[in-house]
């Protein structure tokens, strides 16, 4: 693994976090709510409608996610330009540890909710995310 891939892999890996962003943001006005109840609903598998977007607190959760999801990523994508530069190592290691947490939290939290089979999607969205990222790089 180069420091190149690393860096590209840090770009896939903000565009595969940032793009939960917009689908929350708009999950937040029960217009444009659709997208986001048909991710959670999958997320909760099987897929069964229980997943509602009326409560105006589930909406807001929706906003504050969609607002997290896109600055995570905007962060990502920052920290893959000058500072990989400056700090590959610990640009790395940033990102990683970011990802394990939110895996042990979010899972967690999906297990206690009685959402246990988001267990599958977050490890697959961990793997996809992380990539290659979970091995230091070489030049």
């Amino acid at each position: 693994m180069t420091h190149a891939l690393h860096r590209r892999w840090l770009k896939f890996s903000a565009v595969v976090v940032g793009s939960f962003g917009p689908v929350f943001f708009f999950g937040s006005m029960l217009a444009t709510s659709e997208p986001a109840r048909l991710t959670l609903d999958l997320l909760s598998w099987p897929v069964d409608g229980n997943m509602l977007f009326t409560d105006p607190a589930t909406r807001f959760l929706s906003a504050l996610a969609g607002g997290f999801l896109c600055g995570w990523g905007v962060l990502i994508w920052g920290l893959a330009g000058r500072a990989y530069d400056l700090a590959p190592e610990a640009i790395r290691r940033s990102v990683l540890s970011g990802f394990l947490t939110w895996f042990v939290v979010d899972t967690t939290g999906s297990v206690l909710s009685g959402n246990a089979s988001n267990l599958v999607f977050n490890s697959l969205i961990l793997l996809i995310g992380v990539g290659p990222l979970w091995r230091p790089a070489h030049n």
